[in-house]
Order: structure tokens, then sequence, then C-alpha cells
């Protein structure tokens, strides 16, 4: 088992196309959480968090030697697989259904809390869940992987299948919106979330 911790995600890609089983279990474990969360911010459903996570590892499953070591890491291969399946999810979602009616669960949490203020900052918490969700699409996965998942625009033009340039000017206008939506240049200074302090999720 040290010799599967101590392996990188392609040596363990390599080893689920001879049939290393707990290969595989290695790395599910070692990056579920990360694909069931992004999901989770991109739909605001635990449900299609869970439908999604599922069916990029059965995707993976079925057939490692689709991942292409030269297109980039394995975990942007499986986040792009994710991105594709929540976009399903969302486009056949019904019309008069609005994301934040849906039932989410705490996908984002604070680090080092003051307990004195942890009302405010829960609500304020939820209010940047919903301006995140209430983005367009391509802009909402940007902020998703470059501040809540700490990607580099690199890492995440390949999710994306985009240039870096593309990343950078969506994220740029991604962050905008979020300021506007939130008005953060004139809240309260003790109010305020920053992005950085959300880049966790939890069941």
């Amino acid at each position: 088992m040290t010799e599967l911790a101590d392996a990188s995600d392609h040596q363990l890609v390599t080893r689920m196309l001879v049939g290393d089983e707990p290969a595989f279990t290695t790395l599910y474990r070692r990056l579920q959480k990360g694909i069931y969360c992004f999901a989770l911010q991109m739909s605001g459903s635990v449900t299609v968090a869970e439908e999604v996570t599922q069916e990029v590892f059965l995707t993976l499953i079925r057939d490692p030697g689709r991942y292409d070591v030269t297109r980039g890491p394995v975990s942007a291969y499986l986040y792009g697989i994710a991105r594709n399946c929540v976009l399903r999810s969302l486009q056949t979602r019904r019309p008069d259904t609005s994301i934040a009616e849906e039932e989410s669960g705490p996908e984002f949490v604070m680090v080092q809390d003051d307990p004195l203020d942890s009302l405010t900052r829960k609500e304020t918490i939820e209010e940047v869940r919903r301006a995140v969700l209430s983005l367009p699409e391509h802009y909402r996965e940007v902020v998703v992987l470059c501040d809540l998942h700490e990607m580099d625009y690199a890492e995440a033009s390949s999710v994306l299948c985009c240039a870096v340039g593309t990343v950078r000017s969506r994220l740029h206008r991604a962050r905008k919106l979020l300021l506007d939506k939130l008005k953060l240049r004139s809240a309260d200074p003790a109010a305020r979330v920053p992005l950085q302090y959300l880049a966790r999720c939890t069941r």
C-alpha cells in the first residue's frame, strides 16, 4: 500500500491498464473529493454531484486507456469529464428550476472562523455560494477551478479545452461580476469572505 500511496496519478492509471484494482482504489480516494466538490460547486445539487462523481470514475475504470498523458495531468482529465457531465445535467434541468432553489450540501467551509461572528460569516458564505452559482457557466467554471480548487491557468485551460489567455480573461471578468454581485467594495470589512477562504468543500 505504501508503494501505491507514493505512486503518481499517471503511474496509477498505467497500473490500471493491466488490471491493478488497488491502483484504481488509491486514485479514487485521492481525487474523488475534488471531483465531487467541483460538481457540487458548479451545480448546487448534491444529487448531481454524486451522479457526476460516479460517472467520472466509471468512465475511468471502463477505459483507462483514454487518458493521454501528453494532454495534461490525470486530475485535469477527470475534471474535464466532470465538467462535461455537469454541463449535460444543467442543460437537462427543468427550465423553471433555479439553481439556487435546489438542495445543496455545505460545500463551502471557513478556515479559522471566529465563533463570535460565525452567524454573520455563515450568512456571507451562503451569499457567496449563491453568487457563484448565479454566474454564467463559462464564468462559474473558471472561478470554481482557479479560485476554489486553486488550479493554475495552464491546468484550468486543459480542463476547459481553451487557451490560457481565455481562462485569464474569463476569470478577470468573473471576479468583477462577483464583486458587483456581492458589493464587496462597500461592504463591512468584517463581513467579507475572500474567495481564497472558500477553497474547500464537504458533504
